[in-house]
């Protein structure tokens, strides 16, 4: 992951209003709770009045942005802001406390730590630096830490400075896992979303499909029943030079209406066929046809250990996924794409080859990630973010097979290897 990838989160970041306001009622309530035990449970002295002070100032807030902040998602500004306010109302807490020795003091990077996950990395830098200027300052001000009558808590003064570099240590730590975890799960959903997207438009044409053959079927009794009509107006009004023209006219748009409805009843049947069951050899040989067609590099499939050869349902999962593999082969070859098919009652396995650059070293850990680029200047001229080999090992996946991305041993270029265990190909 490139370091300039923390700098390009985007704008439109939101945090739902609803998780903000659990997490700050759990935190006032907690809050109370603790110095309400401490007080008059332990009977240990601490300004009580002044701590409910500042909880209750913490309640009326949450209350606002609960029932009168009118937006259920915060934008990113909004959540930085009620974030700033938690991070300084603990800080007074922790200040009323024994500032850095309060065990407590720790919360202190929750702001910062739910920022790193949520928000923009401006955003999680600014509530950072804020928590290291705090820990310094009650490291230095703070009142007593609350304790039994004339007993004090004292630490050596090498303990005390170890305490706040600890807690930064830590900060550090976990804001760099959630800026990290927070971009990569944006960018994950956002490619799953594109995923459904093409999987819906899909569904969609497959939809189109049946309308237009229960169409073609529907309209063709009327349509055969104005033909009928229109040669009996010809036979009995065709030789008058009044109507024959519009006679003719009818006549022609009738056979019209005829030839496009026979084209969508055609298109349906080759649709019904194309998401029957199939041969896995056969819906191979029609994507390598495909391409075949529109390519001048050789396309090769060999089938000889191909023993089963087992029927599947030719779902858009499986056919998306294997021709999304021989089309990437077909862009980076220069001359050939070998597929070899391999199939027996353990396993089927598809392995597409090419004699292209191969795949990079520095993204071959990674691929299968959305929005990856390979420092190779030959690859990234062609390739685009990953997103194609995303949605495709996303969707083979989805179908029980096993996908990996290794280097040929043949060709010496890419090798994409689909596997399955032949009893779950079966089985969808």
């Amino acid at each position: 992951m490139n370091f300039s990838e923390f700098f390009t989160s985007k704008d439109n970041i939101q945090l739902d209003k609803k998780t903000l306001v659990i997490l700050r009622w759990i935190a006032l309530i907690g809050q109370y709770l603790t110095i309400s035990i401490v007080f008059f449970i332990f009977k240990f002295e601490l300004p009580f009045f002044y701590c409910s002070l500042v909880i209750l100032i913490g309640v009326l807030t949450n209350l606002y942005l609960q029932f009168k902040f009118n937006k259920n998602q915060l934008n990113n500004f909004a959540s930085t802001f009620f974030l700033f306010y938690d991070l300084i109302q603990l800080s007074l807490l922790l200040y009323l406390t024994g500032g850095i020795t309060n065990p407590f003091a720790i919360l202190l990077i929750v702001p910062a730590i739910v920022s790193s996950t949520f928000l923009n990395l401006k955003s999680t830098i600014n509530l950072s630096v804020a928590t290291v200027i705090i820990l310094i300052f009650l490291t230095i001000y703070n009142l007593p830490l609350p304790h039994y009558g004339e007993l004090h808590f004292h630490v050596p003064d090498t303990y005390l400075y170890a305490l706040p570099m600890a807690i930064i240590i830590t900060l550090i730590f976990l804001t760099y896992f959630g800026v990290r975890f927070g971009i990569e799960s944006r960018k994950r959903t956002e490619a799953l979303n594109k995923l459904e997207l093409i999987l819906a438009k899909e569904h969609e044409l497959e939809s189109i499909g049946l309308q237009s053959a229960a169409a073609a079927h529907s309209l063709g009794t009327p349509l055969s029943t104005i033909t009928v009509v229109a040669k009996e107006l010809e036979k009995e009004i065709g030789k008058d030079p009044k109507y024959l023209k519009d006679i003719n006219l009818l006549m022609s748009q009738t056979k019209r209406c005829s030839d496009i409805l026979k084209n969508l009843s055609k298109d349906q049947l080759k649709e019904d066929n194309f998401l029957s069951n199939i041969k896995i050899e056969e819906l191979l040989n029609e994507i390598v046809r495909s391409f075949s067609e529109i390519s001048e590099k050789k396309l090769s499939l060999f089938a000889e250990k191909n023993e089963l050869n087992p029927q599947i349902e030719r779902t858009l999962e499986i056919t998306y996924g294997l021709r999304n593999f021989i089309g990437n082969a077909v862009k980076y070859s220069d001359t050939s794409v070998d597929i070899s098919l391999e199939s027996n009652n353990k396993i089927t396995e598809v392995k597409i080859c090419d004699d292209g650059p191969g795949f990079s070293e520095d993204i071959l850990n990674v691929l299968g990630e959305p929005y990856i680029r390979s420092k190779n200047k030959i690859i990234s001229s062609k390739s685009g973010l990953g997103l194609g080999t995303f949605i495709g090992k996303t969707l083979l996946e989805r179908m029980k097979a096993n996908v990996k991305f290794e280097k040929s041993p043949n060709t010496k270029g890419a090798m994409v290897t689909v596997k399955w265990h032949t009893k779950d190909l079966l089985s969808i």
